[in-house]
């Protein structure tokens, strides 16, 4: 490989890998039992990886460097869950020291500070490193590289070789480093992880067969617990109930606070990226709290919110049936927020948030896989936008008719705007039937009349007249109705009329850079009515300085 480690090394590892981490994804997800024993750390880190491989594969023909680079920035955006999280680091250390590789360099050489460097990266991304993890296998192997390395006749191969099995011998420890995986009798799952990666680069440069699951690792097999389902309150700890993971936009300066206010608020704390674009994860009580802590700072977009008892149950049920078919359980609210602060209101009402708003709409596969990841037998979706009410009944039609679970049962709220969305999650009650329960929240968002305030960035003809860019737009009930040339004025309009035959609760969501619309909003109503209670948020969301509802 004259001339540094060739593109299409990394071209025929990524697909090895890819192949290698889909077949033993639920073994992996059977290991899972730390931090918390969800049972999706092999399916993490697959989709990870794949979506790193599907971002190499998108640019063909692309220069090496320009390829890693897609590479890294698709495992960064891909990545799920907390080892994906770690994974992404890893492998956007190992892009960037080959992409940087001088041509006269040695190869070897090269994939030992690559393996280094991804070590390095993953311990400084994770808030409070612990041994006997991924962390742990992973140093295992990127220190027996750097010694293999000393050896001048030492190539590639030898260096992955000696790192896949160092790799396996710290696998087969870290039930001696972790009390909770020698309590269930398995080895650490992305520890697990990181082996099958490993042994699927030494099979590309090697042509060796991957170590087979059933071989021993040192003293120890890999096993895989069979938990009953009373087993799995034993293995879980009393931490922090949900996992919250977005993408932010923010200077890489801001990072450090971040990293210490999510300390404070959980644990598993990961966030990984930089030049601008980071992966955030987090363990936490307060799903709320996290998601603020990040819009303090920038810009957080596709937001996950996942209730570990939730998967908990469904790892339990899978492992005593002996099937991967999904338990479901219990009722879930899915939720499209159109910004970051619409999404913390709908989290801490207990609802899966899909990102959503315009220009970046759900498509239907999005809303299909939140409702296969939300484990529940009984989903209300509120798509809060009349573009993507379509979407949302698709989904759930595709979803029960494929037959995602046999008693599956999904409703759509047809709710054209946020703030119908608010009110509707506000009545949600699970101690309801689920007909009861549609039935209150559907009668709910019908009763809300909603406006909002935007600005005219073309000329158009409106039901209020033509426009020019720049305008104010009042909307009510979805159509433009009023035009002017204040914000805080033509908002008074808007909730003039949405008053006019009286109301009980006025709510108003704060856009971005949205100034003191709000403010103006909520004097004009205490001053002209004041029996009338009103409730601002911060909503976060683009193009809609204020949204508006009456109750």
């Amino acid at each position: 490989m004259a001339g540094g480690i060739e593109l299409d090394t990394v071209l025929r590892f990524v697909d090895i890998a890819v192949d290698a981490l889909s077949e033993a994804r639920e073994e992996i997800d059977a290991l899972n039992v730390y931090p918390v024993p969800d049972g999706d750390t092999g399916t993490n880190m697959y989709l990870t990886i794949a979506a790193a491989r599907d971002a190499i594969r998108e640019v063909p023909g692309a220069p090496k460097r320009a390829a890693l680079a897609a590479f890294s920035r698709g495992a960064l955006l891909g990545a799920r869950g907390n080892s994906g999280v770690i994974l992404s680091e890893m492998l956007g250390a190992i892009a960037r020291r080959i992409a940087s590789a001088t041509a006269d360099g040695r190869n070897a050489e090269v994939m030992a500070e690559a393996l280094r460097q991804a070590t390095e990266a993953s311990y400084a991304a994770v808030g409070e490193p612990v041994e006997g993890t991924m962390l742990t296998v992973s140093r295992a192997a990127s220190d027996a590289a750097v010694e293999a390395v000393k050896d001048p006749a030492a190539r590639s191969r030898d260096v992955l070789r000696a790192a896949a099995a160092a790799a396996r011998e710290a696998l087969a420890r870290t039930p001696e480093q972790l009390e909770v995986l020698a309590r269930a009798g398995v080895v650490d799952a992305g520890g697990r992880g990181i082996c099958v990666i490993l042994d699927a680069a030494e099979t590309v440069l090697t042509g060796k067969r991957p170590v087979p699951v059933t071989q021993p690792l040192g003293q120890h097999a890999i096993p895989v617990p069979q938990l009953a389902p009373s087993g799995a309150g034993d293995l879980s700890s009393e931490g922090p109930s949900y996992e919250v993971m977005y993408l932010l936009d923010t200077q890489d300066g801001e990072i450090p606070p971040l990293r210490a206010r999510l300390g404070e608020l959980g644990d598993s704390v990961v966030v990984v990226g930089g030049d601008g674009l980071w992966n955030v994860h987090a363990h936490v009580d307060d799903v709320g709290a996290a998601i603020e802590a990040g819009l303090a700072i920038g810009r957080p977009h596709r937001i996950r919110v996942t209730h570990f008892a939730e998967q908990v149950a469904a790892a339990a049920g899978e492992a005593s049936s002996g099937t991967r078919t999904p338990v479901r359980t219990g009722r879930t609210v899915i939720a499209v927020a159109a910004g970051p602060g619409l999404a913390a209101l709908y989290a801490d009402a207990g609802a899966l948030v899909v990102e959503g708003g315009p220009g970046r709409r759900p498509s239907t596969g999005q809303l299909l896989d939140a409702i296969a990841g939300s484990g529940a037998q009984e989903i209300i979706i509120l798509p809060n936008d009349h573009d993507s009410v379509r979407a949302a009944r698709v989904a759930a039609s595709t979803a029960e008719s494929d037959g995602v679970g046999h008693s599956l049962r999904i409703s759509v709220i047809p709710t054209e705007a946020q703030v119908q969305g608010l009110a509707a999650i506000a009545v949600h009650e699970p101690g309801r039937t689920f007909d009861q329960d549609v039935t209150e929240m559907t009668a709910t968002a019908r009763h809300v009349k909603h406006g909002a305030v935007t600005v005219a960035v073309k000329e158009a003809m409106t039901s209020a007249g033509p426009c020019r860019p720049g305008d104010v737009l009042g909307v009510i009930a979805g159509d433009f109705a009023i035009i002017g040339d204040d914000l805080g004025e033509v908002a008074v309009a808007v909730l003039d009329r949405l008053l006019a035959a009286g109301g009980e609760l006025v709510t108003l969501v704060r856009g971005k850079d949205a100034g003191d619309i709000a403010e103006r909003a909520a004097a004009w109503v205490e001053e002209q009515h004041p029996h009338v209670d009103t409730v601002v948020y911060d909503g976060g969301q683009e193009r809609y300085p204020l949204l508006m509802s009456v109750e």
